[in-house]
């Protein structure tokens, strides 16, 4: 069942019911000023850093679901209603929502009423703006009431949530009313930290306001039947503690067929450090009025749309796709990129489904996130780099998570999980690949956000590389500390000390519990790190690298391999995790997806085996489950993993993160219908038809869709932020199509399903542009006969950079 459509031409998602499944929503920002933002109107806003800089309210789990946001009411007559439908859910005659690239505009008509929203946040500025568009459909004069309102947070969105007997006390705000505007300045704290406010403006005089939520809504009322706009009136409350928010009432009429446009914004100012008043009350409106003043007309909001419109555009033309697959070129040209830059800017701190008051953005995960925006904006990624590395400790490992506004360390989660050193280097390797520019190995970068304590950041790879190298346990196999990728995985929080046999020099003190997984990327990204050495003039430290790497691949074939598939891992007491001789958790994909990237076991005809074996066991019609037989009881000695439900998140659910892992492996042996088969399994454009079951957008991947030993199979949740954004682009883009950044140059290994006659692709690379034909007549899977580059014959599949070729056509033929 679909609930809406692609608009490919627009770049747009048209959702054509308010009542989806479940909200879905649309990110608006792209610098430091963010809004989620609901097909009905409803989510929140932050400056930076969703925890410490909430400007509105959300409240998750609430009931009606996804029912607070930032909403306009119309009152005509007697009939109250909202053009997006929430909260008031007053019957539409018409609705529309179209989520595009930076922008959301909803559409509700009503008794011959149209009311058209469009959201968005402008490029270069830290508000958000929504011009509201009415017009009159009928013949006859409409007189009508619309009322806006927000409800501000206390800026510490956990503060905001639990010091209720502070909270209730220091709510302020002071209200300005002009011939041209009017505007609410939301200054709680201000006294306190005098460095920010926020401004709620719109641009015309009001006939009525309010500031006091309870004034607006009512004791006991609710936003869906807000008192207020029940009576036709404002109250003119001004907030002295309790709950501050932000109303306007503009009476309004319309002749016969007439439109009239209001633009509303809600700003977050930021005052100079050095800005000194003398009264603590009083806030500098100098930059607020700048703000109010750039945007508040109907043709400033209409060039901001352009704008925004245009930066989308010219970003998203670094990678394109012309092929005969629609739905493959819309995931690739909009909707896998847009996606993978939300989480460039949020991790994992906020969403529908993550509160953004905890986990702000993860080591790992942000390591991940680059490989699907490096290509994007490189200049960013650079810095992403020295800021993650930032959070790293002189022994190579790292706090796991960090927070955006401060940029250090979380000290609450600490450190202890031992794949994060490893992709640093995954990131490190792929900003080189794609840009070579090797200076960022000689950027000075703090350990533990000290700047007392900086080394390059060549030394922070070669620390996380000796990380691995030095915790080692019984097998030769590396550690896996608190967890690996899977935090779930807790195989060192069984009690039972291991007898002496499980000690060794690398283990001898602490937890011996290890992991096949990690060994898979020490490989591949130990082998990038070689690369990296070598490229920076260490020769003999690169051939050391690539000795242990070698030694690696060794213990894994004696002590990761299961006869079938490749183990997960040994536990704290030597035991096999991922083996037929365990009762449940038999198989598990991360290894079979990593240890084949890596190439081990494919000589042996190992990997071959391995990828069958995910075929035969793991494999579903929605997906690749995370590992069978799903554990049926708690395990003590497996920890969290075992806790959920068969068939949920990493309890044999589709964890659709590592899915990529194993169609990449598949095109390392030259399978390209089976990559491909793959990647459809879990794409949303190959998914709308089955919304109604998956629940999620139907234009973005999720984290998790439920596996076949669930009460829901196929049902999916944590949808926008999820490392399956990056995976999925990488795999897609460099090994299926097969355009894949090298340190050398632009690679050209097309890894495709036999049906696909050929395709297109334009690449942006280290300031050139590449024009890539690729010939499938021959209907391969994979292998290039002959390759053209500007018309000369090129041996093998590797375009060599060449510093003053700025423009590359490149004819393939497999």
């Amino acid at each position: 069942m679909n609930f809406g459509y692609f608009d490919d031409t627009n770049k747009e998602y048209v959702i054509t019911t308010p009542q989806t499944p479940l909200p879905w929503i649309n990110y608006l920002g792209c610098e430091s000023f963010f809004r989620l933002i609901s097909n009905t109107g409803g989510g929140y806003a932050f400056y930076k850093d969703a925890k410490l800089m909430r400007l509105t309210r959300y409240r998750y789990n609430n009931a009606p679901l996804d029912s607070n946001g930032h909403y306009y009411y119309i009152k005509d007559g007697s009939t109250v209603w909202n053009p997006g439908w929430q909260p008031s859910q007053t019957a539409l005659d018409a609705y529309e929502c179209r989520h595009g690239l930076g922008y959301t505009i909803y559409k509700g008509i009503k008794n011959e009423l149209e009311a058209c929203v469009t959201a968005l946040v402008p490029i270069g500025a830290d508000c958000e703006l929504n011009k509201i568009s009415l017009k009159n459909l009928s013949d006859s004069k409409k007189n009508i009431s619309l009322y806006s309102y927000v409800e501000f947070c206390l800026w510490n969105a956990v503060e905001d949530m639990n010091n209720f007997q502070k909270n209730y006390s220091t709510g302020e705000v002071e209200v300005v009313k002009g011939d041209s505007r009017s505007c609410i300045y939301h200054k709680t704290e201000y006294r306190e930290r005098r460095n920010h406010y926020a401004v709620y403006a719109v641009n015309a005089a009001c006939d009525g306001f309010d500031t006091a939520r309870e004034s607006f809504l009512g004791t006991y009322g609710s936003p869906a039947a807000p008192q207020s706009v029940g009576n036709g009136t404002s109250c003119n409350s001004i907030a002295d503690g309790w709950q501050p928010c932000g109303s306007f009432r503009l009476d309004i009429t319309l002749e016969p067929h007439e439109s009239r446009d209001f633009i509303f914004m809600l700003g977050y100012i930021e005052n100079p450090a050095d800005d000194k008043w003398e009264a603590p009350q009083i806030i500098n409106k100098k930059k607020a009025n700048e703000l109010m003043e750039h945007f508040l007309s109907i043709k400033d909001f209409d060039n901001a749309l352009l704008r925004l419109k245009d930066y989308w555009s010219h970003l998203l033309s670094g990678y394109t796709l012309e092929a005969d697959d629609e739905k493959l070129c819309r995931m690739v040209n909009i909707w896998n990129q847009y996606q993978c830059m939300v989480t460039f800017n949020m991790s994992r701190s906020a969403s529908y489904f993550e509160s953004g008051i905890g986990r702000g953005m993860g080591f790992r995960d942000s390591c991940q996130d680059l490989l699907g925006f490096v290509h994007l904006i490189p200049d960013k990624a650079r810095q992403r780099i020295l800021d993650i590395a930032s959070t790293q400790f002189e022994n190579g490992s790292a706090y796991h998570q960090y927070q955006p506004l401060t940029k250090k360390g979380n000290a609450d989660i600490g450190s202890g999980f031992n794949d994060d050193p490893l992709w640093l280097i995954a990131g490190a390797a792929a900003y080189l690949k794609e840009t070579g520019d090797y200076s960022i190995l000689d950027e000075m970068t703090p350990f533990d956000s000290n700047p007392d304590n900086q080394a390059p950041l060549m030394e922070h790879l070669r620390r996380s590389f000796h990380f691995t190298s030095t915790h080692l346990g019984p097998h030769n196999l590396p550690l896996i500390g608190r967890a690996d990728w899977n935090d779930c995985l807790n195989l060192n929080c069984f009690s039972t000390v291991p007898d002496e046999s499980f000690q060794t020099a690398g283990a001898s003190e602490g937890p011996v519990a290890e992991s096949v997984f990690i060994a898979g990327m020490y490989v591949k990204y130990g082998r990038d790190y070689a690369q990296i050495c070598r490229h920076a003039g260490l020769t003999k430290e690169a051939d050391d690298a690539d000795a242990q790497v070698e030694q690696m691949i060794q213990a894994v074939l004696k002590s990761g391999w299961d006869g079938e598939w490749f183990l997960r891992a040994y536990d704290a007491a030597g035991k096999k995790v991922g083996s037929h001789e365990c009762e449940e958790g038999q198989i598990f994909i991360e290894p079979q997806g990593f240890c084949v990237m890596a190439g081990i076991g494919v000589k042996e005809g190992l990997a071959e085996k391995a990828l069958e074996s995910v075929k035969n066991r793991l494999d579903t019609k929605y997906g690749i489950v995370l590992l069978q037989p799903a554990y049926t009881y708690y395990h003590l000695e497996l920890g969290e993993i075992s806790s959920y439900p068969e068939g949920y998140k990493e309890n044999a659910g589709i964890f659709c993160h590592n899915n990529p892992w194993v169609s990449i492996a598949e095109t390392v042996l030259g399978h390209g219908s089976r990559a491909f088969e793959i990647y459809k399994k879990i794409c949303p454009a190959y998914l709308q038809d089955i919304s109604d079951l998956h629940r999620t957008e139907a234009y973005v991947y999720s984290q998790m869709i439920a596996g076949k030993d669930a009460c829901r199979f196929g049902e999916a949740k944590n949808s926008w932020l999820t490392g399956t954004a990056a995976w999925t682009f990488t795999n897609v883009s460099q090994y299926i199509l097969g355009i894949r950044p090298e340190f050398d140059g632009l690679c050209i290994d097309p890894c495709i399903p036999e049906t696909l006659s050929g395709f297109t692709v334009t690449r942006h690379f280290r300031g050139a542009v590449y024009h890539i034909h690729v010939d499938n007549s021959a209907k391969s899977q994979k292998g290039i006969k002959t390759l053209l580059v500007n018309g000369t014959p090129v041996e093998g599949n590797m375009i060599p950079y060449q510093k003053d070729v700025t423009e590359y056509h490149v004819s393939a033929i497999m």
